[in-house]
C-alpha cells in the first residue's frame, strides 16, 4: 500500500468520511466537524492510504505551524486496520513532506491514547496540551526532523 495525497472530488470525500468516522463520529460530534478552515490551503498537504481493496483506511495532513515548522494533524486509521503500520506509513509520508518544505521540526496534538504511538516514531511529549469535547486530554508533542540518510 502506497500513502498519496487525494486529487479527486470522490477521494477527498472518503478522505474526509475516515477523519469523520475515527475522529468525530464516536464523540457525537456532527458532520462536517472534521473539516477545518485551513484545508483547502495551497500549504495543507493531505495524505491517504488505500487497502487493496481501494478503501481509504489511513489519513493525515500536514500545515505550516512557522517557517520551519510543520504541524501533523487529523492522523485517522480505521480501527480494522489499526496496528499494522499504516499509522507509520502516513506520518513518514508527512514528514518526507515536512524536509521537502525545509521544517527542521514538526508538531502535533496527540490524544492521550495516541502519545505511545507517536513515541514509537520518535516524537517526544512537550506538554499537555488540551480537552477536546470536554473529555480527550491531548498532549503537544515535538520532533526534530533530521535529513533521511543516503
Amino acid at each position: 500500500m502506497v500513502v498519496t495525497s487525494p486529487d479527486s472530488p470522490e477521494e477527498f470525500a472518503a478522505y474526509y468520511q475516515l477523519r469523520y468516522e475515527v475522529l468525530r463520529a464516536p464523540w457525537q460530534q456532527p458532520p462536517g466537524s472534521e473539516r477545518a478552515p485551513d484545508d483547502a490551503a495551497p500549504t495543507t498537504l493531505h495524505a491517504l492510504l488505500r487497502a487493496p481493496s481501494g478503501a481509504v483506511v489511513a489519513v493525515g495532513r500536514l500545515h505550516p505551524a512557522s517557517p520551519t515548522q510543520g504541524q501533523i494533524r487529523f492522523m485517522a486509521v480505521h480501527p480494522a486496520y489499526q496496528g499494522q503500520g499504516l499509522g507509520r506509513q502516513v506520518v513518514a509520508f508527512l514528514e518526507a513532506e515536512a524536509r521537502q518544505r525545509g521544517y527542521t521540526t514538526c508538531i502535533l496534538h496527540a490524544r492521550d491514547t495516541a502519545v505511545p504511538f507517536y513515541q514509537t516514531v520518535g516524537y517526544e511529549v512537550v506538554g499537555p496540551s488540551h480537552v477536546l469535547f470536554g473529555n480527550i486530554p491531548h498532549f503537544l508533542m515535538r520532533k526534530d526532523l533530521v535529513p533521511p540518510v543516503a
